[in-house]
Protein backbone atom coordinates (compact mmCIF):
# COMPACT_ATOMS: atom_id res chain seq x y z
CA UNK A 1 0.00 0.00 0.00
CA UNK A 2 0.85 3.64 -0.32
CA UNK A 3 1.46 6.22 1.59
CA UNK A 4 2.40 9.91 1.83
CA UNK A 5 4.11 11.31 4.49
CA UNK A 6 4.64 14.71 5.15
CA UNK A 7 8.08 15.72 7.07
CA UNK A 8 8.41 19.16 8.37
CA UNK A 9 12.02 20.11 9.33
CA UNK A 10 14.86 22.67 10.66
CA UNK A 11 16.49 23.78 7.41
CA UNK A 12 19.40 22.24 8.51
CA UNK A 13 22.91 20.24 6.76
CA UNK A 14 22.45 17.14 6.55
CA UNK A 15 18.62 16.58 7.38
CA UNK A 16 17.82 15.18 4.32
CA UNK A 17 20.52 12.33 4.90
CA UNK A 18 19.37 11.98 8.11
CA UNK A 19 16.00 10.80 6.68
CA UNK A 20 17.15 8.90 3.73
CA UNK A 21 19.60 7.22 6.09
CA UNK A 22 16.35 5.90 8.41
CA UNK A 23 14.38 5.05 5.80
CA UNK A 24 17.51 2.60 3.67
CA UNK A 25 18.99 1.39 7.25
CA UNK A 26 15.61 -0.03 7.97
CA UNK A 27 15.07 -1.28 4.22
CA UNK A 28 12.34 0.73 3.49
CA UNK A 29 11.72 2.47 -0.39
CA UNK A 30 11.27 5.92 -1.07
CA UNK A 31 8.98 6.16 -4.13
CA UNK A 32 9.34 9.61 -4.09
CA UNK A 33 10.92 12.44 -2.02
CA UNK A 34 9.87 16.44 -2.83
CA UNK A 35 11.78 18.78 -0.38
CA UNK A 36 11.68 22.41 -0.48
CA UNK A 37 11.46 25.80 2.05
CA UNK A 38 8.58 26.81 3.47
CA UNK A 39 7.33 30.35 4.48
CA UNK A 40 9.23 29.85 7.38
CA UNK A 41 13.21 30.18 6.13
CA UNK A 42 14.21 27.97 8.79
CA UNK A 43 11.56 24.65 8.14
CA UNK A 44 11.40 22.70 5.16
CA UNK A 45 8.69 20.34 3.85
CA UNK A 46 9.15 16.88 2.99
CA UNK A 47 7.43 14.54 0.96
CA UNK A 48 7.34 11.50 0.87
CA UNK A 49 6.13 8.30 -0.91
CA UNK A 50 6.47 5.24 0.30
CA UNK A 51 5.34 1.50 0.17
CA UNK A 52 4.67 -0.58 3.10
CA UNK A 53 1.66 -2.24 5.44
CA UNK A 54 0.52 -0.83 8.32
CA UNK A 55 2.84 -1.89 10.78
CA UNK A 56 6.01 -0.70 8.88
CA UNK A 57 4.21 2.75 8.43
CA UNK A 58 3.63 3.21 12.03
CA UNK A 59 7.60 2.46 12.41
CA UNK A 60 8.39 4.69 9.81
CA UNK A 61 6.13 7.25 11.55
CA UNK A 62 8.09 6.59 15.00
CA UNK A 63 11.42 6.68 13.51
CA UNK A 64 10.54 9.92 11.60
CA UNK A 65 9.01 11.60 15.29
CA UNK A 66 11.93 10.74 16.71
CA UNK A 67 14.73 13.05 14.76
CA UNK A 68 15.54 16.04 16.44
CA UNK A 69 14.89 18.11 13.12
CA UNK A 70 11.54 16.65 12.84
CA UNK A 71 9.27 19.66 13.85
CA UNK A 72 5.84 17.77 12.71
CA UNK A 73 4.79 14.43 11.01
CA UNK A 74 2.11 14.02 9.10
CA UNK A 75 0.79 10.58 7.20
CA UNK A 76 -1.50 11.35 5.00
CA UNK A 77 -4.42 9.18 4.69
CA UNK A 78 -7.09 9.40 1.14
CA UNK A 79 -9.19 12.28 1.14
CA UNK A 80 -7.32 14.61 3.58
CA UNK A 81 -4.79 15.89 1.23
CA UNK A 82 -3.99 17.99 -1.91
CA UNK A 83 -1.43 16.42 -4.54
CA UNK A 84 0.23 17.77 -7.31
CA UNK A 85 3.23 16.93 -9.55
CA UNK A 86 5.38 18.43 -11.98
CA UNK A 87 6.82 16.75 -15.05
CA UNK A 88 8.60 17.94 -18.45
CA UNK A 89 8.70 15.53 -20.90
CA UNK A 90 10.19 16.25 -24.39
CA UNK A 91 8.59 14.16 -27.12
CA UNK A 92 9.61 13.42 -30.31
CA UNK A 93 7.44 14.64 -32.87
CA UNK A 94 7.60 14.97 -37.44
CA UNK A 95 5.06 17.46 -39.48
CA UNK A 96 2.68 14.80 -38.98
CA UNK A 97 2.89 14.20 -35.41
CA UNK A 98 3.03 17.46 -33.82
CA UNK A 99 -0.47 18.97 -34.04
CA UNK A 100 -1.90 15.34 -32.29
CA UNK A 101 0.75 15.88 -29.34
CA UNK A 102 -0.13 19.46 -28.92
CA UNK A 103 -4.20 18.77 -29.14
CA UNK A 104 -3.43 16.82 -26.41
CA UNK A 105 -1.44 18.63 -24.32
CA UNK A 106 -4.00 21.39 -24.67
CA UNK A 107 -6.71 18.62 -23.89
CA UNK A 108 -4.50 17.61 -20.41
CA UNK A 109 -4.41 21.74 -19.82
CA UNK A 110 -0.35 21.42 -20.06
CA UNK A 111 1.56 23.83 -21.19
CA UNK A 112 4.81 23.75 -23.88
CA UNK A 113 7.44 25.28 -23.23
CA UNK A 114 10.16 24.57 -25.79
CA UNK A 115 9.76 24.00 -29.43
CA UNK A 116 12.26 22.53 -31.85
CA UNK A 117 12.29 20.83 -35.20
CA UNK A 118 12.02 17.83 -33.93
CA UNK A 119 10.99 17.48 -30.64
CA UNK A 120 8.13 19.65 -28.46
CA UNK A 121 8.89 20.24 -24.43
CA UNK A 122 5.93 19.75 -22.51
CA UNK A 123 5.19 20.85 -18.95
CA UNK A 124 2.23 19.08 -16.92
CA UNK A 125 1.16 19.75 -13.59
CA UNK A 126 -1.64 17.38 -11.89
CA UNK A 127 -2.31 14.75 -9.57
CA UNK A 128 -0.30 11.44 -10.09
CA UNK A 129 -3.29 9.80 -12.40
CA UNK A 130 -3.76 12.50 -14.29
CA UNK A 131 0.59 12.63 -14.85
CA UNK A 132 0.13 8.79 -15.77
CA UNK A 133 -2.14 8.98 -18.24
CA UNK A 134 -0.60 12.09 -20.26
CA UNK A 135 2.60 10.02 -20.00
CA UNK A 136 1.04 6.98 -21.24
CA UNK A 137 -0.56 8.75 -24.53
CA UNK A 138 2.87 10.47 -25.47
CA UNK A 139 4.80 7.22 -25.45
CA UNK A 140 2.92 6.42 -28.57
CA UNK A 141 5.05 9.48 -30.37
CA UNK A 142 8.31 8.55 -28.18
CA UNK A 143 9.06 10.38 -25.23
CA UNK A 144 13.01 11.54 -25.29
CA UNK A 145 13.70 12.80 -22.08
CA UNK A 146 11.30 13.04 -18.81
CA UNK A 147 12.21 14.46 -15.41
CA UNK A 148 9.29 14.64 -12.42
CA UNK A 149 9.13 16.24 -9.49
CA UNK A 150 7.34 13.45 -6.81
CA UNK A 151 4.72 14.63 -4.84
CA UNK A 152 3.87 18.02 -3.14
CA UNK A 153 1.15 17.56 -0.82
CA UNK A 154 -0.69 19.96 2.06
CA UNK A 155 -2.76 18.78 4.30
CA UNK A 156 -6.77 20.00 3.17
CA UNK A 157 -7.34 21.34 6.83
Amino acid sequence: MRHTISVLVENKFGVLTRVAGLFSGRGYNIDTLNVAPTEDPTASRMTIVTRGDDATLEQIIKQLNKLPEALEVTDFREGEFVDRELVLVKVGVDSKTRADVMQITDIFRAKIVDVQSKSLTVEITGTEDKVTKFLDLMRSYGIRELTRTGKVALARN
